[in-house]
C-alpha cells in the first residue's frame, strides 16, 4: 500500500508541475502578444500606410493605448497575465505592464507619472500625424 500512496503523491506532482509549466507557458505568450502590441501602438503608423483598414485599427489602438494610460481602467493583456501567472504559481506583478517591464529592464527608478506622460505623447503624435494626413486629403479634395 505504501508503494500506491507514493506513486499517488507522484502523479499529483506530476499534474501540478504540469499544470504550473502550462500556465507559465500560457503567461509568456500574453507577455509577448502584450510586448507587439505596444509595438504596433508606437510603429503602426509605418506598418498601416497605403491600408485603410489598418490606419483605422491603428487609430482605435493608440485611442484604447491613451484611455488605459489616463482612467483607471486594467488593461485586459495586463489582468489575464496576471491571472495566469497566479494560477502558475508565480507572483503576479502589481501595477502596468510598461512601468513594470521597463523599470525592470530599460529605465530603472522611472515615476509612473513620466511613463505614462510619455506613453500619452507617443500616442497622441501619432494621432496628430494621422489628424494631419486626414486634414491634408480633405482639403485636397474639397479643393477638386
Amino acid at each position: 500500500m505504501p508503494f500506491l500512496t507514493a506513486s499517488s503523491k507522484f502523479w499529483k506532482m506530476y499534474a501540478v508541475l504540469l499544470a504550473s509549466n502550462f500556465y507559465s507557458a500560457l503567461a509568456t505568450a500574453v507577455l509577448f502578444l502584450h510586448g507587439l502590441f505596444i509595438l504596433w501602438v508606437i510603429f503602426g503608423a509605418l506598418l498601416a500606410r497605403g491600408r485603410p483598414m489598418l490606419r483605422w485599427l491603428h487609430i482605435a489602438s493608440l485611442i484604447w493605448g491613451i484611455l488605459t494610460q489616463l482612467l483607471p481602467w486594467p488593461c485586459p493583456l495586463t489582468v489575464l497575465e496576471n491571472y495566469l501567472e497566479a494560477r502558475a504559481g508565480a507572483e503576479p506583478y502589481q501595477g502596468g505592464f510598461l512601468l513594470h517591464y521597463l523599470d525592470r529592464l530599460i529605465y530603472p527608478d522611472i515615476s509612473a507619472t513620466v511613463l505614462t506622460v510619455t506613453g500619452v505623447l507617443v500616442c497622441a503624435l501619432n494621432l496628430a500625424l494621422y489628424a494631419r494626413k486626414i486634414w491634408s486629403a480633405l482639403l485636397a479634395r474639397s479643393a477638386k
